[in-house]
């Protein structure tokens, strides 16, 4: 079943209890605004994420080259926070170049780097589930792309991408490691991804219906903005996140102490009213734009 706002709403609520915990109080309300020039003189930083702020599937979203612009002619700092883990630092970065926008590579933070860190140093051989013919040069230590043998022979799994991940292999993979538990690093905590024709399930999806205890990282978890916060050489009360997600972007900026910024309208809750998202859930942003 392709996933929609309500059944992607409903999963993160299930599995909540594997996030963060805020670290401040939630707001009473939600200030609206209509894009992010609302927000530009409020904040000395902004942290971004990608999908359903700057881009939504493969498609840029113009007004988000201009809203940059306009964030560095104010004097703001910028960093884009992303869980897509699908593509190599380089690879991502050329993209962003290629729509336009103009970040440094010390302003693209994405949680396969987090996950490679992790990596560093644990030795054996791990099985990559990621893309077809994604490639792996960037990553510490000896990591292959999964296939039949690696689900028995492999040290561990590291979890890149959904593309092509089906129910099927799901199962395997559970039966695997129900077999012979091994550590599971996650690099994508998303349930889901805004894209061009709807949602699609990502690897935060599978990766705790996994039989053994899993490693993510990405937001919502600390260390993802401990990095971003890092990058940008500000405490968080001066910094706002923005995404489109709540149980990601929303309350992981709010534990990493950050003001935070729900766009609305191009990502996970295009053509949804959030309120009654928000009221369910409880996670509250400071501002809710209509647009980037």
């Amino acid at each position: 079943m392709q996933p929609d706002a309500r059944w992607a709403f409903a999963r993160y609520c299930a599995i909540a209890h594997h996030y963060p915990r805020p670290g401040r109080i939630f707001p009473p309300f939600s200030a609206r605004i209509d894009d992010l020039r609302g927000v530009i003189d409020r904040y000395d930083g902004f942290i971004l994420d990608a999908f359903g702020v700057l881009n939504v599937g493969d498609g840029v979203l113009p007004q988000a080259v201009e809203r940059i612009a306009q964030m560095r002619a104010a004097g703001k700092r910028v960093v884009v926070l992303t869980n897509g883990a699908s593509a190599t630092r380089d690879e991502a970065l050329a993209k962003y170049h290629s729509w336009g926008f103009d970040f440094t590579a010390d302003e693209v933070i994405a949680s396969r780097d987090l996950a490679g860190a992790a990596l560093a140093g644990r030795g054996g051989v791990w099985a990559a589930i990621a893309p077809e013919g994604a490639g792996f040069d960037d990553l510490p230590g000896d990591v292959r792309a999964l296939d039949a043998g690696l689900l028995d022979s492999a040290d561990g799994f590291l979890f890149l991408g959904s593309q092509g991940w089906d129910d099927a292999k799901q199962a395997a993979l559970v039966a695997a490691l129900t077999a012979r538990p091994r550590p599971v690093i996650c690099a994508n905590p998303d349930v889901v991804a805004p894209r061009e024709g709807g949602f699609t399930w990502e690897p935060g999806h599978y990766a705790v219906d996994l039989p053994v205890p899993v490693e993510f990282y990405g937001k919502p978890f600390g260390g993802a903005f401990e990095a971003a916060l890092k990058a940008l050489d500000l405490p968080a009360k001066r910094v706002a996140m923005v995404g489109d997600s709540l149980h990601t972007d929303i309350l992981g900026g709010r534990a990493a102490g950050c003001f935070t910024v729900l766009i609305q309208s191009h990502g996970f809750f295009k053509g949804v009213d959030p309120k009654a998202f928000i009221a369910a859930s409880g996670l509250v942003p400071d501002f809710i734009a209509a647009e980037t």
